[in-house]
């Protein structure tokens, strides 16, 4: 919040800008429009002309639609405006959980349209005009925040604002491509988890949307109601994306969110060439690493953007990529920020484990794909604790997505995060009069079975574990909140591998300067797999702080 505080003076100074970028709606006269009436079957099933949406037996909604930009944006809000309206109500009630004091709430609003203030110069028009449609179906509950069409925008650049404002890398994403040797058929065969959390209620009602525009190639993307861009996805073609977070400067302006970068991706390249030249071409605000696959040209490599720098990382002499939060290519090799983060953070371990999966996994197909996103443990099969961000599975996924892209395949998870039942889509029939001959967009025959992990004690023991953190957290904070005895040794013991637990119940003893028991908690927080470097140094100055206590 300091970030924010110390910005005040520039607010002061850039009332004019704000007020300018408030005004701004994009010019859609150009495009035709028929307002949808939408027809509603029954509560998990909508429809206009031949766009729908409807929810599957696994819980994920499905949405078609087609058109140009403006009557794609028209359809989609008219189909999803109860689920769009819901997830903002997610988002700000999460915003104003972090950032509960009003006046601070004030501050963060103004600063965001000020940062925010020349984002639609960075935007293409199309798309401007289909994110107007869209937002005609907001609520007016959070016009406060912004009018709908702007706060629509700066949804869209969320996960950019909260990388580069805070540094919090809250997507710590895994993704690999293999093919030749490295695949049961030599078909290129491509897995990710999106490790993007927002909370619980923000991953319950997933979107796998399939976009027919009038303009360029069609396309399926797995993401959340009220998204135009893309965080996962592939198009008709056999062009694949996936975005991985890289370690990013504080930027002094937004520019083009990375979704709507790698939106005009799949709407308009058929291979890796013009995927790269699409990418060049757009400013950014963020780092980010763009993994693209292609089925035109049997091969991905991996676009690395940057406010000030850009790459492409592509393997020789073998057929497999990995991508986890670091950048590869050449031009980032003497990136110190780079550099450090490799060093302190998750990532080379994440990609270490990749390797050794694969060592262990020959001749991949979708389902040992799954497996390997599927991996709770660390490197030579450690135990390191459940939702340790070392582990390729987080058990935090909004989601997971697995590509085909010669057979056109997409298999995405259910819920919860990726261990629920894969579901898979066939973008040749689903683009095709096929799918409306028979009605369904999955070919239910080719899923991939849930993981027994769900059925289990130990993921029970974990979903109980995350809401006693909550519990441990509040007590550690508020120091008129007492624990039990029993309590800490029973939180402890739903996930005893993770070092995080004992390090909570370190601070918790140390607040109530009860320091041998905290001296004993930290030192096993030590003993175990802590998740990055500035973690072991705090648990390591709290020791410090807890001996000098003890002379």
């Amino acid at each position: 919040m300091l970030i924010f505080l110390s910005l005040n003076l520039i607010l002061n100074l850039t009332s004019c800008g704000v007020r300018k970028s408030i005004k701004h709606t994009p010019d859609v006269k150009q495009y035709s429009l028929e307002v949808p009436k939408v027809n509603k079957i029954n509560d998990s099933t909508f429809s206009f002309n031949q766009n729908y949406l409807t929810k599957n037996k696994q819980q994920l909604w499905e949405l078609y639609i087609k058109g140009n930009p403006l009557q794609l944006g028209y359809n989609n809000g008219a189909l999803t405006q109860g689920l769009m309206q819901k997830q903002e109500e997610i988002f700000f009630s999460k915003v104003e959980g972090f950032v509960p004091s009003k006046f601070k709430q004030n501050l963060l609003r103004n600063f965001l349209k000020w940062y925010n203030r020349k984002m639609y110069l960075n935007v293409r028009n199309d798309f401007q005009a289909e994110l107007y449609g869209l937002s005609q179906y907001s609520s007016d509950t959070y016009d406060f925040i912004a009018p709908k069409y702007l706060r629509s925008l700066y949804l869209h650049g969320a996960h950019d604002i909260g990388h580069a404002m805070q540094d919090l890398m809250m997507v710590g994403c895994t993704s690999l491509a293999v093919w030749n040797e490295n695949t049961e058929d030599g078909d290129l065969l491509i897995g990710r988890n999106f490790d993007f959390y927002v909370g619980d209620d923000f991953a319950k009602n997933k979107l796998v949307e399939f976009v027919e525009p009038e303009g360029g190639i069609p396309y399926l993307s797995v993401s959340w109601p009220g998204m135009i861009g893309v965080v996962s996805g592939m198009n008709k073609e056999g062009i694949t994306v996936t975005i991985n977070a890289g370690k990013s400067k504080i930027p002094l302006t937004a520019k083009t969110p990375i979704s709507l970068v790698t939106r005009e991706i799949l709407q308009y390249a058929r291979n890796i060439d013009e995927a790269i030249a699409i990418a060049k071409k757009r400013k950014v605000f963020v780092s980010e690493s763009i993994l693209v696959g292609s089925a035109n040209d049997k091969n991905a490599v991996v676009i690395e953007v940057s406010p000030d720098n850009f790459g492409v990382y592509k393997v020789e002499n073998a057929s497999r990529v990995f991508c986890t939060n670091h950048f590869q290519s050449d031009a980032y090799k003497d990136d110190k920020r780079n550099q450090k983060h490799i060093i302190e953070s998750h990532s080379e371990y994440r990609y270490e484990k990749l390797q050794e999966l694969l060592q262990e996994n020959k001749k991949l197909n979708p389902e040992k794909m799954a497996s390997i996103l599927r991996d709770k443990s660390g490197l030579k099969g450690e135990k390191i604790g459940y939702g340790n961000e070392k582990a390729i599975n987080q058990l935090l996924a909004h989601h997971a997505v697995i590509f085909s892209p010669q057979k056109k395949l997409v298999w995405v998870s259910s819920n919860p995060y990726q261990l629920g039942e894969f579901v898979c889509y066939d973008l040749n029939e689903i683009f095709s009069e096929k799918r409306l001959q028979n009605g369904k967009f999955s070919r239910s025959e080719l899923n991939i079975a849930k993981d027994s992990f769900v059925d289990s004690s130990e993921y029970e023991n974990y979903e109980h574990y995350k809401i006693m953190s909550s519990e441990v957290n509040d007590a550690i904070n508020n120091k008129d909140i007492l624990l039990t005895d029993d309590l800490l040794p029973y939180y402890q013991s739903l996930n005893p591998d993770f070092w995080l637990v004992y390090y909570q119940s370190g601070k918790y003893y140390f607040n109530r300067k009860e320091y041998s028991k905290a001296k004993v908690e930290f030192e096993k927080a030590l003993s175990k797999e802590i998740t990055t470097v500035p973690d072991k140094e705090n648990v390591e100055n709290y020791l410090k702080k807890t001996l000098k206590k003890l002379r």
